[in-house]
């Protein structure tokens, strides 16, 4: 199945985080992703998806293929209205975790991608754009 150039994905639930992995798949896929390309953005994207639902209180995923010239990528936005990331550069760090996880979300997510940034507001919420260029 195809899907949009753009489109959302809620991601207010469990089943949500497994729609955003399957949709980031099928996008790869169009896109003609390698396997290894794939498999970084998918757990880029379930990374990132799950920390919207869990520090974030819930968002959504909103997906975009790129072109510029004869490359093409997939961007993906994780957006809610949580609390938000008072420091970015302390969130980056590896090991660094408020929710008592492994501490690799964002700065292992940064990693697997081409592209990566945060704009957050305390008290307003957070977004997250990686983009992932074949």
């Amino acid at each position: 199945m195809a899907l949009e150039p753009t489109g959302t994905v809620p991601l207010e639930n469990e089943q949500h985080i497994v729609a955003s992995r399957q949709a980031v798949r099928t996008l790869c896929q169009q896109l003609k992703f390698s396997l290894v390309e794939q498999t970084k953005m998918i757990t880029a994207a379930s990374e990132l998806s799950r920390n919207t639902l869990i520090h974030g209180g819930g968002g959504r995923m909103h997906w975009s293929i790129l072109e510029a010239g004869t490359r093409r990528g997939l961007q993906l936005r994780f957006e809610d209205e949580g609390p938000g990331i008072a420091d970015i550069q302390l969130a980056l760090t590896d090991g660094y975790t408020t929710g008592g996880g492994m501490g690799l979300g964002l700065p292992g997510s940064k990693r697997l991608v081409s592209e990566f940034d945060v704009q957050s507001t305390p008290g307003k919420g957070t977004c997250v754009s990686i983009v992932k260029w074949k």
